[in-house]
């Protein structure tokens, strides 16, 4: 069954329309891939989850490199396979080292040599895996990313995974046949 209802401009009501152009005129360009189709069934929503994923994905406190892994982090906790293949690229274009990737596909802790990286990297994870994040480790991304990229990597991690939820029940296919890189 094929539950994403792929909707040319043509098909799309007056809502859907605006919400489609300001997204293809803001920074993601003509890169509506992910979970913006199935977004577009409630125009609403699509509305405002893109302009919070847009300030979250290019105008947050955060480092490139400290978002791509947060949103790392969201995408194998939720095997969001369309997440997870969108996002390596831009992790490593970012600066963030394949071995840390790599560790992170694997589900094991990478051995970081970056301080802000580690911070980051086990806020996320734990905040995923309880529900909660402990003074030390809300202490120690604090430090690196201060009270306000504290408050924008919370955000982060919900956006990415309402998008990964999206993704995930949507059934969004990988371009081009490319096979799933994440292992259940």
């Amino acid at each position: 069954m094929n539950r994403l209802v792929t909707l040319t401009p043509e098909e799309m009501d007056q809502s859907q329309q605006a919400v489609w152009k300001e997204i293809q005129s803001g920074p993601r360009g003509s890169s509506t891939h992910g979970p913006f189709m199935a977004w577009l069934q409630s125009p609403s929503l699509a509305n405002h989850a893109q302009k919070l994923g847009e300030y979250l994905r290019f105008n947050s406190r955060m480092d490139k490199r400290l978002s791509e892994l947060a949103i790392l982090t969201v995408a194998r906790h939720w095997t969001a396979q369309y997440e997870w293949f969108a996002h390596k690229e831009l992790a490593l274009q970012g600066g963030l080292a394949h071995d840390i990737i790599d560790s992170i596909e694997r589900q094991e802790r990478p051995n970081f040599s970056s301080e802000d990286e580690a911070a980051v990297y086990d806020f996320s994870v734990e905040l995923q895996q309880t529900h909660q994040v402990t003074d030390a480790k809300y202490d120690a991304v604090v430090k690196h990313i201060g009270r306000p990229g504290a408050v924008d990597l919370v955000g982060l991690l919900g956006y990415y995974t309402l998008v990964s939820m999206t993704l995930n029940v949507y059934q969004v296919k990988l371009p081009n046949g490319v096979p799933a890189p994440l292992k259940p």
